[in-house]
């Protein structure tokens, strides 16, 4: 991981979980371990390669174990670690909030005045 600009571990924070898909990716590994083709269902908006990369970023993070079963075809299951759990409240306050914030009325567009 790139090192802190401000020193904040905020920003730190962010850096690692930011993005559009890794809280996601989470929630949905909090139930248990999942393989790939089942979290690309549960998110179907996510490309295979951003998928992938974001795996990727969580495992060498520490926040979740690739475990390859030798099968044929292979098997590949991912699970969150002990650290990767722990993010749980953290993933249930932004669900919260999530919610709170779809209920907030909307600011109506503009209308433009017909001068």
């Amino acid at each position: 991981m790139k090192e802190s600009v401000s020193g904040c571990p905020v920003e730190d924070a962010i850096r690692l979980l930011g993005g559009r898909w890794r809280i996601v990716l989470i929630y949905h590994l909090l139930d248990g371990k999942r393989r790939f083709s089942e979290l690309r269902r549960a998110m179907p908006s996510i490309s295979q390669r951003m998928l992938t990369l974001d795996l990727r970023a969580l495992e060498k993070a520490g926040l979740l174990q690739r475990t390859v079963y030798p099968e044929v075809p292979p098997r590949v299951e991912y699970d969150l670690t002990e650290e990767g759990r722990r993010l749980r409240e953290l993933v249930d306050l932004l669900g919260k909030v999530g919610t709170r914030l779809a209920n907030v009325p909307q600011c109506a567009p503009v209308q433009k005045s017909a001068a």
